[in-house]
């Protein structure tokens, strides 16, 4: 899958630290002033999935391969980038090229640390960045609706719909609330996808926190920062961008015992880079034989052509039927052979919607 979700906040928030983190590598430069980032870095990142593993015992794989969510890393925001302040116009360009948005949050408090705000707060940052994105999206709104209007008034009854759909958004918009909050129907929302409208993309909150706050439920920091109105999603990740960093710089053995003392069972990227996963609206089907055992990323809904298509694009059009075992099945009967053995391979044909954890063989023409 190509789709990818960009890294944003204000600057100096951790937004580049966490990027190299995920990547463990200096590609993005981390300092202590605005605008350190100016052109997105880009990096692909392994999803963590602990049932590769098991995948590869049971069939005897040679090699296990990831999912993969593709990161982009964009220049920090300031008030007024609607109007182009700061690295406004390029900030927004670059947002509206991805597919969701990993919102960074500062919730840790450093005198070291720069913030553009002199009363900073998690509250107010948040603020800033959807009311710069909601203005922005305004601004992309009227004109479309100023574009269609002489189409409304000849009866045109796919302007007439857009313009319903618009309205529902704009009023949104008059209450400082993004796009992806409005009451619009499946309908309304594809006719919307024109605009391409920045508070229409889903949202992660990544709250980058102190060492001592790496273990914090997420609810409990959205209620300690009455967030309530503001954070309406599920998709909330807590992590300490500062504790990831110097993980990456121990060896593996000390790893799980830095973990440890500071309470913790995996690094919090993984949950960060999961929870990504799912904000793009993505799922593992995988594949299992003597070569390897690999995960596949699908967007949810997918139907098996589909996922074919994701291993090889003449796959899909060729697609003739798949055979379909459960994950929990597969390893409970040891791989391929127990699982037929048992009558719990399936063959599904074209309509076949794949699911989570599916482990799919694919049949398919010359």
């Amino acid at each position: 899958m190509s789709l990818s979700i960009g890294i944003v906040g204000l600057p100096n928030v951790g937004k580049s630290t966490l990027f190299n983190a995920m990547l463990k590598s200096e590609l993005a430069e981390a300092a202590n002033f605005a605008f350190t980032t100016i052109d997105p870095n880009i990096g692909i990142v392994d999803v963590p999935d602990d049932r590769l593993e098991h995948l590869k015992e049971v069939e005897n794989s040679k090699q296990i391969v990831n999912a993969t969510v593709r990161f982009v890393d964009i220049a920090g925001l300031i008030e007024g980038a609607h109007k182009g302040e700061g690295l406004g116009n390029k900030f927004l360009s670059h947002i509206r090229e991805v597919d969701a948005i990993a919102m960074v949050v500062r919730i840790f408090k450093n005198d070291d640390v720069m913030h553009v705000s002199s009363n900073p707060s998690p509250r107010n940052d948040i603020e800033t960045i959807i009311t710069e994105l909601i203005l922005s999206d305004t601004d992309t709104l009227n004109k479309r609706l100023s574009a269609i209007q002489k189409d409304v008034r000849s009866g045109d009854k796919l302007a007439t719909k857009k313009t319903v759909a618009y309205q529902k958004v704009l009023e949104t918009f008059e209450k400082s609330r993004p796009a992806i909050e409005a009451s619009l129907s499946e309908e309304e929302a594809d006719l919307l996808k024109e605009a391409n409208f920045l508070t229409l993309k889903p949202f992660l909150y990544v709250f980058n926190v102190s060492e001592e706050n790496a273990t914090s439920d997420p609810q409990e920091i959205i209620e300690r920062f009455d967030l309530e109105d503001l954070v309406k999603t599920e998709e909330v990740a807590v992590i300490c961008a500062k504790t990831e960093s110097e993980l990456n710089n121990l060896m593996e053995s000390d790893r799980q015992e830095y973990l440890s003392d500071l309470g913790l069972e995996e690094p919090g990227l993984n949950r960060l880079i999961r929870s990504a996963y799912t904000t793009l609206g993505l799922i593992s089907f995988f594949t299992a034989g003597e070569m390897e055992a690999r995960a596949w990323e699908i967007k949810k809904g997918s139907k098996a052509p589909q996922a074919a298509g994701a291993i090889h694009g003449d796959f899909e059009h060729k697609f003739i039927k798949a055979e379909v075992v459960s994950y929990q099945d597969f390893i409970t009967l040891g791989g391929w052979k127990g699982s037929k053995e048992a009558g719990k391979v399936r063959l599904e044909g074209k309509d076949y919607v794949v699911n989570e954890a599916d482990v799919i063989y694919f049949h398919h023409g010359k």
